[in-house]
């Protein structure tokens, strides 16, 4: 998951004036003009005396806006160093992001370093510690490490267990271990944390469907679709829509044919 990079920002030390407002823009400018927020940012990094970690901050949230994730986690990846050098707490929230960008990319090792690192900061927050630990799960599940992965998430659960997010993961991993019983605890605590959630939707409709509930997997479908047709839960929810629409209900069998009367003596 990608951190609030202005959040993280409030962590940092020794920002200079103007440094959070020009951040502010950056984040702005990359929802409708990415590729220029990169060339910006890229400017502000060659400026003499420039805050070169909020620079870092808004290059790397550019190019995660343009997918370029290799890039993305190489900036973080400096950006941690640079914060290391001076000693900054802010270091254990990039080797966050560098991880996130490095699972992107598909680099599940790379990602793994990097969140190694993170958790290993000393002066990480609990609820960093948490994210870290639910996006190291991903990159265990990635190199095909349930058990390491579900360790991961556990503790998560622990950290941050107001989360619905990391109740989701808890769920997608116990359905993968076919843990029926804590899949469905586990999605029922990710809908009551996160009841808008898309990913929490289609992955509850794509249970209770397979439990033969069809009509509450319809349901919960359509209502993906309503919070986000345009997202990867909102294509599948519209696919799975279109196979239950395509299940057909059998007919009733026909009355068998009457019987002759028989005459009378």
């Amino acid at each position: 998951m990608i951190l609030p990079l202005l959040a993280l920002a409030a962590v940092q030390t020794n920002v200079q004036p103007g440094d959070v407002a020009r951040l502010r823009a950056c984040t702005e400018l990359v929802r409708t003009a990415p590729q220029q927020a990169a060339d910006n940012a890229n400017a502000w990094l060659a400026e003499p005396g420039a805050s070169r970690l909020f620079a870092r901050r808004c290059l790397g949230l550019a190019y995660t806006a343009l997918e370029q994730w290799a890039a993305a986690a190489t900036v973080y990846q400096q950006a941690a160093r640079d914060a290391e050098t001076s000693n900054d707490p802010a270091r254990a929230g990039f080797k966050v992001q560098e991880g996130n960008a490095w699972l992107a990319a598909g680099d599940a090792q790379h990602a793994l370093q990097a969140l190694d690192a993170a958790l290993a900061s000393p002066n990480i927050s609990q609820e960093l510690r948490g994210q870290a630990h639910l996006d190291r799960a991903r990159v265990q599940v990635a190199l095909g490490q349930a058990d390491r992965a579900r360790q991961d998430i556990d503790r998560a659960l622990q950290l941050v267990p107001a989360d619905g997010f990391a109740w989701y993961l808890s769920a997608a991993l116990a359905r993968r271990a076919n843990d029926q019983a804590r899949a469905l605890t586990d999605i029922a605590r990710a809908r009551a944390l996160a009841p808008d959630n898309p990913d929490v939707l289609l992955l509850a409709g794509t249970m209770v469907g397979q439990a033969g509930n069809m009509a509450e997997a319809e349901r919960l479908y359509r209502r993906v679709v309503e919070l986000a047709p345009d997202s990867e839960a909102g294509r599948a929810a519209a696919a799975s829509l279109a196979t239950v629409r395509e299940v057909e209900v059998p007919a009733p069998a026909a009355p068998a044919p009457a019987q002759p009367t028989p005459p009378s003596r």
